[in-house]
């Protein structure tokens, strides 16, 4: 079992930045790889970006690619994701997953945290 809580959601304008981040239980982090969704109001929840488990490997959604960073410290079972240069578009919950096999589908994730709102103003 692996608990993953998010934190570091809020308020930005336009081109502003945040720091999401995702503190996981246990002792074998280094095992799963991870990822971050997001939902939006009235939409169905979608891949943001994955990273294996030693962090070597990422894959974006084509949505954030240039624009957001994927990265782990396997050390403080903790995932991060920077977010610069925010769109209005990127308006939504974002939550932390985690799984055996990871991808980018939300199948493919056995783990969930119970999201951080991000809300980006124009």
């Amino acid at each position: 079992q692996v608990q993953l809580v998010e934190s570091g959601g809020g308020l930005v304008q336009a081109g502003g930045s945040l720091r999401l981040s995702c503190a996981a239980s246990g002792r074998t982090f280094g095992r799963y790889a991870m990822g971050w969704f997001r939902q939006a109001p009235g939409k169905e929840r979608e891949f943001v970006v994955g990273i294996r488990g030693s962090g070597g490997y990422t894959y974006y959604a084509d949505s954030v690619k240039g624009r957001f960073t994927i990265s782990r410290d396997n050390a403080k079972n903790t995932m991060y994701l920077q977010m610069n240069s925010l769109k209005p578009e990127d308006t939504a919950v974002y939550y932390c997953a985690a799984g055996l096999v990871g991808g980018t589908d939300e199948n493919d994730y056995d783990y969930w945290g119970q999201g951080t709102q991000v809300t980006v103003s124009s």
